[in-house]
């Protein structure tokens, strides 16, 4: 026992020394890298903005901190910042040493069709200033193609493809599997169109889920034809017929035909284009994380236009989600900002938690009442995304941004099948008849099934009220469009539930004027965290992060498959994901 003791002390002194010496090493560490993300980088003439766009794309930059010291990202599971490809874009424009942009465009580029549209935009102003834009890759898929066309030449690789094959969507339905383990799924909802349930108690697409899907994916397909032919003179029926014929996969010269590839040359033909190009042998290339520390002149006002980012699933479970508490926390204290002089809230989401939809709403209500409040659509402002946002001054979307899916519903398991296969029975005694309710191992009475939808009825007819006093429309119109059905941005802008097309830089714009600005600065919401604070919350989340490196973009599928499983009381949520691959 002596032994025993001295071996368990040996083992804990041991433990505290490996902790004190990770505590100081992960400390050096931070620091140098504290040190590093403030230093400013110098540019020198003739140089070019390599703007490389691969991985996942999101709303705003996040540095992975442990897996940066780790060093276990590859180029397809690095996260990529919306906010920091704008303002490097921005900040190429206005640098006199920067001749232009290179695109570097991975096939693995993930983005949805609005965020695609939204660095398209920005690329189209940066054009404006006389800068060329080039760009290059191996293979273009379908989403960095819409990106790339915009430029002045379009190079791709002798043995690469342009990846067009038109726009697919598609569900997995998950009953059989759960018939065969036992488990059924019990479902009650509110719109006909309101999908989200459909994998866990069908086995193929309703037909009112395939009429908006249709009418989604065609629209969206439409946009993106009708966006791109300009940019390289071609008729938008081009893209069909390349689609239709299966050209993608012939030869790339054939791309070069249909003039929608300028020439094709091989990447370390690159380095020569470039100095061609800037008219040096000396061409300097300035990544994305270097050009967020290239100096720039912001001016101070105490009058602030705020942007607040309200991005992922609504009081998800894992880091990707959206706080609902902390949001609304963060549109009070814009409301009761007095610098603050107006509001763009730029929405993200597909949806979530019905409970923490309505407290943001609140929230927004609060705020309108003080200042202008202008929403900024991004990729998806469905659901509870668009619960969030009907209450807005002005509504602002991309053409192809998703939204709508006024709809309401709750799963409910029952694992009864599953327990008697496995031979485990239940027993018990309550005070009350609904003492129990809520209890998967049997299925739902009655009683509870009729109770439940009443509960879902009343969601639904609030949700419903929400958008008919913020959007000025009657109930019966709300409903007409509602359903849960989904739109995309052009449609919503026809049906009311939209105000304009364009995107954050339009509802920006659109803010200042409604505050009667002259005199501002923009400041993003919420701050940042730095390096140590994303250092010590990535340490908590490893479970997240190795299913994240494992699973690649995969993990999107896997994260809403966890959402819906594990969302607990009404939920207004998107059923799927959509991105240009």
């Amino acid at each position: 026992m002596k032994e025993f003791f001295k071996m368990a002390f040996a083992t804990v002194v041991g433990l505290m020394i490996f902790a004190f010496a990770l505590f100081f090493l992960s400390a050096s560490v931070v620091g140098a890298l504290m040190s590093a993300s403030e230093a400013e980088v110098s540019v020198k003439p003739n140089s070019v903005f390599h703007l490389k766009l691969g991985g996942v794309l999101t709303e705003r930059a996040e540095e992975n901190s442990l897996h940066f010291l780790m060093g276990t990202l590859n180029d397809s599971q690095k996260t990529i910042g919306l906010d920091e490809i704008l303002k490097g874009i921005r900040t190429a424009s206005e640098n006199a040493n920067i001749e232009g942009i290179y695109l570097d465009c991975d096939p693995s580029f993930s983005a949805s069709p609005a965020a695609l549209l939204e660095i398209r935009n920005a690329l189209m102003q940066f054009k404006k200033t006389g800068k060329f834009v080039v760009s290059y890759s191996d293979t273009y898929s379908q989403g960095n193609y819409m990106v790339a066309s915009v430029a002045d030449s379009v190079l791709l690789n002798p043995y690469g493809h342009l990846m067009i094959t038109g726009l697919s969507m598609r569900t997995v339905f998950v009953k059989d599997l759960l018939d065969k383990l036992g488990i059924k799924m019990q479902v009650v909802k509110v719109g006909t169109y309101k999908s989200a349930v459909e994998p866990y108690i069908n086995t193929s697409m309703s037909d009112a889920n395939r009429l908006q899907l249709n009418a989604l994916s065609n629209s969206i397909w439409t946009n993106y034809r009708f966006v791109i032919a300009p940019s390289r003179q071609v008729m938008p029926a081009v893209f069909d017929e390349f689609a239709d014929n299966g050209t993608f996969l012939q030869d790339a010269s054939e791309a070069v035909a249909l003039h929608l590839v300028d020439s094709l040359v091989y990447r370390n033909e690159m380095e020569t284009i470039l100095e061609h190009l800037t008219a040096s042998d000396e061409v300097e290339l300035i990544n994305l994380k270097q050009m967020m520390h290239v100096k720039t002149v912001e001016k101070y006002s105490k009058n602030k236009v705020a942007v607040l980012y309200a991005n992922g699933e609504i009081d998800g479970n894992d880091e990707s989600g959206m706080d609902s508490e902390k949001i609304t926390k963060e549109l009070l204290k814009l409301a009761d900002d007095d610098n603050v002089k107006c509001v763009v809230l730029r929405v993200n989401s597909r949806g979530g938690s019905a409970y923490g939809s309505e407290q943001m709403w609140h929230a927004t209500t609060v705020l309108k009442a003080k200042k202008p409040l202008i929403v900024s659509m991004g990729g998806y402002a469905a659901s509870g995304g668009y619960y969030m946002s009907c209450a807005a001054d002005v509504i602002v979307a991309q053409p192809n941004t998703i939204t709508g899916s006024i709809g309401i519903f709750g799963l409910f398991p029952n694992v009864q099948g599953l327990t008697q296969k496995l031979g485990v029975n239940f027993d018990g005694v309550k005070t009350n008849k609904l003492s129990d309710f809520g209890d998967f191992s049997r299925p739902l009475t009655a009683t509870e099934n009729a109770l439940l939808q009443q509960y879902i009825n009343e969601g639904y007819e609030t949700f419903v009220k929400r958008c008919a006093d913020g959007r000025k429309m009657s109930i019966d119109s709300i409903k007409a469009i509602g359903e849960g059905r989904v739109w995309s941005g052009i449609e919503a802008e026809r049906l009311g539930l939209v105000d304009a097309i364009g995107g954050l830089d339009t509802a920006i714009a659109i803010a200042i004027e409604k505050a009667e600005l002259t005199d501002y600065m923009i400041k993003e919401y919420p701050a940042k965290k730095d390096i140590l604070a994303e250092l010590m919350e990535e340490f908590s989340s490893i479970k997240v992060n190795m299913l994240k490196e494992t699973l690649g973009n995969d993990y999107t599928y896997y994260h809403y498959a966890e959402q819906v499983k594990n969302s607990c009381g009404m939920q207004a949520r998107l059923p799927f994901l959509l991105e240009l691959n």
